[in-house]
């Protein structure tokens, strides 16, 4: 039986009423970019996030970009990024005109290391982005901490993370929280394309409503330079569906990884581990290795996919060669992106699936 890494066609087909309604809400209403559909979306889910405003973008890199726009920032900024996470977070800070300033991941947890974090300041500094990788949420106290005592803006990168909570809330509730969210199909909370939101508070949402229409707040006025970024009104419509499920289905990834957990244990693997103030929503299940590719190897002859999120680390993209930055530069995202593997995980997996991917995994130790 092969497993697939993550079945999207399972899981638009078990939600396919609910699509085909909101599709042809869409289609009966006639009104195709900024209607209801967005405007009742971004209400759901600020409620959903316990967050004062949402305010829905064309993708999770533009929600990023403009946060950092509306905030400010541009060239001669520094931006403090965690060195071990997808480009997109160093490239919005390019995006914007400014540098990418890496620091390095707690190696527990491949979360930016707040410890390291007061280091990599200086004059330029202006704000500091932490990703919740993997499903998991950063530690954000010390975070707010650092960035509270040097007067900088801290966002909050929660493409992976819907749903998770920080001490027993949810991300995107707490008070100035400005966080960026991507809708990615293969995301907990996915579109049926491309999608992306900011919560914040109104102030802010305000302002990032304006840049993702043109720098307009009303129809042929523009208040300052914009973008074309909005989140279209088909895909508001398809979240609008999902929306109501997503906590069922972070349920379902959770129960999951704690059978990944009970039974890969007592190999020489290393499993993720979670503080006890995380409750994450297992965007990933991601296990480490030195023979990574060996093991990806045996696993996917015994038909089982996996993928590794993510093989070269930002800095060694050769998008940022000019920051030269080579090898050794960050040695713990290095290591990170050489072994990292991330198991079939979601919501549509079934507990036979779960108990093949162990069985073959012990099979290979």
């Amino acid at each position: 039986m092969m497993v697939e890494f993550l079945d999207l066609g399972a899981g638009a087909r078990a939600r396919r009423d609910d699509l085909l309604a909101a599709a042809a809400r869409v289609i009966d209403s006639g009104w195709f970019i900024l209607g209801e559909e967005v405007a009742s979306f971004e209400r759901e889910f600020a409620a959903y996030c316990d967050a004062p405003a949402a305010v829905g973008v064309a993708n999770g890199l533009d929600a990023i970009s403009l946060a950092l726009r509306a905030l400010g920032i541009g060239p001669g900024d520094e931006v403090i990024v965690p060195s071990n996470t997808y480009i997109a977070t160093w490239l919005a800070v390019s995006h914007v005109g400014a540098v990418p300033i890496g620091v390095e991941p707690d190696p527990a947890t491949c979360n930016i290391d707040p410890d390291l974090v007061e280091a990599a300041i200086t004059p330029r500094t202006r704000a500091i982005i932490a990703v919740h990788l993997y499903g998991q949420p950063a530690d954000l106290d010390p975070l707010r901490a650092i960035a509270t005592r040097h007067d900088l803006a801290l966002i909050e990168d929660a493409a992976q993370a819907h749903g998770a909570r920080y001490k027993g809330r949810r991300i995107g509730s707490d008070e100035g929280a400005i966080v960026t969210w991507s809708f990615y199909p293969g995301k907990n909370l996915g579109a049926l394309g491309d999608g992306g939101a900011v919560t914040a508070d109104t102030a802010m949402a305000d302002a990032i409503g304006r840049l993702r229409n043109y720098g307009s707040s009303r129809k042929y006025h523009h208040e300052v330079i914009g973008y074309n970024s909005r989140l279209d009104e088909m895909q508001a419509a398809f979240l609008r569906a999902k929306l109501p499920h997503l906590d069922t289905e972070n349920e379902r990834r959770r129960a999951i990884a704690v059978r990944y957990s009970a039974g890969l244990q007592g190999l020489d693997l290393i499993l993720p581990s979670v503080p006890e103030w995380a409750e994450p929503v297992w965007h990933l299940y991601v296990v480490q290795h030195p023979a990574r590719d060996a093991l990806a190897a045996h696993l996917r002859e015994q038909g089982i996919a996996t993928m590794i999120h993510y093989p070269v680390a930002p800095h060694l993209q050769p998008a940022y060669a000019a920051l030269g930055l080579g090898e050794g530069t960050f040695p713990i995202s290095e290591r990170l992106h050489r072994e990292v593997l991330s198991l079939p995980i979601g919501p549509m997996l079934t507990d036979d699936e779960v108990d093949q991917v162990i069985d073959a995994i012990r099979r290979f130790f």
